[in-house]
């Protein structure tokens, strides 16, 4: 079957690795539409019930698009190629998302890119946008999410090695566990953000896990938490409520300032001085704080995305599908990535 191209290329990214059913239309690294339909049924089980998620996007995709599609202005005819998450993810998600792309772009006759998660993160710095820098290579990623914490030495769009990575948990995962300690709802990362930044980060100190230069560990974290927590409200059981704010304070400086510690081994290993970072924890004001005061300290040049291409979305999967249709890297595949990232 012969694939065809169009001179106007209008890519069409979706989105279905965990809980965010998304959909973007991208031009010449343009976004003209990231729409992102969140699953609220998850609150009630403080955390993703990966076959709830499945059938919400089951229910989510078809609108999703069509208003992807709608305001971008476009018909589905217009469109160049298909561009979806692949990997790595929940499967059943994943699935949804696989299955609705290879239709419609089998129906169209047009590409089908699939395109791993953790490489739209990164690559997401090279949407084409006034507010954003793209940055130049090599540079060092630091991709944090729910599920992975990596360091990464990004040669080129397509060529990216793996350098550093966690042991055991996510920061994402460390964030939400330790909220959900609190008795925070989910998801609690973005409330102890919140809470941190009217507190003290001096009041409670947290150990910072050690483990090798490049490497990560949030496991010993969480059980420092959670034995501090037990052993303060054993002799106060109001201690949360009445310290909230000093708590998450010091559980934020803690991780932030191990994640900074790790990007100074990390430039001072390679000699690279340019920093992107992504993935969900990208968003939390206090990495973000760090990144620009690093830049002044260090004369790091950081690259911080805009917060809409930080959590899940289907920009960056759209914007991966161009570059490989520019860079000439189109794949057409029937099947799903392994769930650990391989580059």
């Amino acid at each position: 079957m012969c694939l065809k191209l169009k001179d106007d290329k209008y890519i069409l990214g979706i989105e279905s690795s965990c809980d965010d059913t998304a959909a973007a239309v991208i031009n010449n690294g343009v976004v003209l539409s990231n729409v992102v339909a969140t699953q609220e049924i998850h609150k009630a089980y403080g955390g993703v019930v990966p076959e709830l998620a499945s059938r919400a996007h089951q229910q989510n995709i078809v609108p999703v698009v069509h208003e992807a599609l709608r305001q971008a202005n476009i018909d589905k005819k217009d469109l160049s190629a298909i561009a979806y998450t692949q990997g790595p993810g929940l499967m059943g998600s994943l699935l949804v998302g696989a299955s609705f792309s290879k239709s419609v772009a089998m129906g169209l006759n047009i590409p089908l890119i699939p395109v791993n998660h953790m490489q739209a993160h990164i690559l997401a710095h090279f949407i084409k946008s006034e507010a954003q820098t793209m940055p130049e290579f090599p540079f060092i990623a630091l991709t944090i999410s729910g599920g992975h914490t990596q360091l990464v030495k990004v040669s080129d769009y397509f060529k990216m090695e793996i350098i550093g990575e966690t042991l055991d948990d996510a920061v994402g995962e460390a964030f939400d566990k330790s909220a959900k300690i609190l008795d925070l709802p989910y998801p609690g990362g973005p409330l102890i953000d919140k809470y941190a930044q009217k507190g003290d980060p001096h009041r409670f100190p947290f150990p910072k896990p050690k483990v090798g230069p490049l490497e990560f560990s949030f496991s010993g974290l969480k059980t420092a938490v959670l034995y501090f927590i037990e052993r303060e409200t054993k002799a106060d059981p109001d201690f949360v409520s009445k310290n909230i704010d000093d708590i998450c304070a010091g559980i934020q400086f803690t991780i932030v300032e191990y994640l900074m510690d790790k990007l100074k081994n990390a430039v001072e290993e390679t000699g690279i001085n340019r920093i992107a970072i992504g993935g969900g924890v990208s968003a939390n004001s206090g990495i973000r704080k760090a990144l620009k005061e690093a830049e002044k300290k260090y004369g790091w040049k950081t690259h911080i995305p805009l917060f809409e291409y930080c959590t899940d979305n289907a920009a960056m999967i759209a914007v991966v599908g161009e570059l490989k249709l520019k860079h000439g890297s189109i794949e057409v595949t029937s099947t799903l990535s392994k769930a650990r990232l391989k580059f």
